[in-house]
């Protein structure tokens, strides 16, 4: 199980260090959660000429704020792609916690380099927290269904600040699936593919190229 929550100190090392890859002209996918809202921060504040492709309107609304030229896939391919994740084990990772897994999906997977940032209490030995798995909302209790045959236990993540479920930018709803263990990630990832009615689920494997873990007193680096 993960630790706990690390230190915004952490964090902040981690996204600095991760904003250091990118050159000038690069196209940077922009990830959503508070490690890479640092990154974004830091990325504004380099004397480097680059675009970024928003993966939430959370990260889009930091780019904006931070001063860096918005763009899309459409117009322009991905360079070097930064994001958070919920737990890191390996080659494989949890991510949706903030219900944008969808975006960040496609956009981390398209770019040429996926650097993933995180804290200490990200880590893990095996991945055990609930897959965020994104769903057609007349698709949800098919979908639910699946999750249980799988060996899951869905539940429907409610809103905090509104009567309802949380609606995720592209209009889906979110399940958060706890399989206990994840002893074959890729097997699971498939399986949860493969379901009618499924958006997208929040199991990254084999995507990252690069972890930078923010400590205490520097950044340690990982390859999956």
């Amino acid at each position: 199980m993960k630790q706990s929550g690390g230190s915004d100190a952490q964090k902040r090392r981690a996204g600095e260090a991760a904003a250091d890859e990118v050159e000038d002209g690069d196209v940077v996918g922009l990830g959503t959660g508070s490690t890479a809202a640092h990154a974004i921060r830091a990325l504004g504040e380099r004397p480097v000429d680059v675009e970024g492709v928003p993966t939430s309107f959370e990260s889009r609304q930091r780019a904006v704020e931070a001063g860096i030229p918005l763009t899309t896939l459409e117009e322009a391919s991905v360079d070097v792609a930064i994001d958070g994740a919920d737990q890191v084990a390996g080659g494989a990772l949890v991510k949706g916690g903030g219900a944008a897994h969808a975006r960040e999906k496609y956009v981390d997977a398209s770019a040429d380099r996926f650097v993933v940032v995180a804290d200490p209490s990200k880590e893990a030995d095996v991945l055990d927290v609930p897959v965020p798995v994104a769903v057609l909302p007349d698709a949800r209790t098919v979908v639910a269904e699946r999750v249980v045959a799988l060996g899951g236990e869905p539940v429907l993540r409610d809103a905090e600040r509104k009567d309802g479920p949380v609606v995720t930018d592209d209009g889906s709803l979110v399940l958060d699936c706890d399989f206990g263990d994840i002893e074959a990630p890729g097997s699971l990832a498939a399986s949860l593919s493969g379901i009618p009615g499924v958006v997208e689920h929040g199991l990254f494997v084999d995507l990252a190229d690069v972890v930078y873990v923010g400590t205490g007193d520097g950044v340690r680096t990982v390859t999956p």
